[in-house]
């Protein structure tokens, strides 16, 4: 594929996700090639990649007779599916306690908590910069596994929005309660570090499980809020409650 050709579909991408994430396409929607390539100003041969990557992010499912559709989940969905992580992400850290961890991995660990805790001491809360290390924590855990099949089947489940670990930590409306939700998370980040060095497996799974639970903690009293609320959290946007 010609280097065009790749900057056309990663735009039709960037474009297409950030539209069903904000709820812009809803779920249920068909989308069609040649409509797309035309309000996009480009071939459909890059939107044609667009939809099918956004397939596989399970975004879009195949449409009966072709095409694509965007997809809706219900919060079963969402439950299960962040039950899910809990449990690959609560093996991955069984794992690494199990097998011990190298000193590349430990001194990326530890830098990825120094920063977090940086910013959690912050006067004003960086959800950027929090998200993003967050999300590197999380990467570093599944690298300790040692595991190639586990690190494969976490990153299929956390490339939906809402099953990333960083999900639902959009709103802005209520910073009280999302300082107190990541320091909470932030001394699990550390408990389960500590479980892995001291090669407790059992405590180790432990605690990165009950980790997970908050994500489904949090979608669940976000759902419950006001309509207004809920519109800070793109990612709510995607489900059909």
């Amino acid at each position: 594929m010609a280097s065009d050709t790749l900057s056309q579909t990663q735009k039709a991408l960037l474009d297409l996700r950030q539209r069903i994430l904000s709820g812009a396409i809803i779920g249920g929607t068909r989308l069609y090639e040649v409509a797309l390539a035309e309000e996009l100003a480009t071939s459909r041969t890059p939107v044609r990649a667009a939809l099918s990557r956004l397939a596989e992010e399970g975004l879009l499912e195949r449409g009966r007779g072709g095409g694509f559709v965007v997809r809706s989940f219900a919060l079963a969905d969402v439950v299960d599916t962040i039950d899910l992580r809990g449990v690959l992400e609560g093996t991955a850290a069984r794992y690494a306690a199990e097998r011990g961890i190298g000193p590349e991995d430990m001194a990326q660990a530890q830098a990825t908590l120094r920063e977090i805790d940086r910013i959690l001491s912050g006067k004003t809360l960086d959800m950027e910069a929090y998200s993003r290390l967050n999300t590197r924590f999380h990467a570093i855990l599944a690298q300790m596994s040692q595991s190639t099949t586990l690190q494969r089947e976490l990153a299929r489940i956390t490339a939906l929005p809402f099953a990333s670990p960083s999900a639902f930590l959009e709103d802005h409306n209520r910073p009280e309660s999302l300082q107190r939700t990541m320091t909470v998370a932030q001394a699990q980040h550390h408990a389960i570090l500590e479980a892995i060095v001291a090669r407790e497996s059992a405590r180790a799974e432990a605690v990165t499980r009950e980790h997970a639970r908050a994500a489904r903690r949090n979608v669940e009293f976000l759902l419950s809020q006001e309509a207004a609320l809920r519109e800070g959290v793109p990612s709510l946007a995607l489900l059909n409650n």
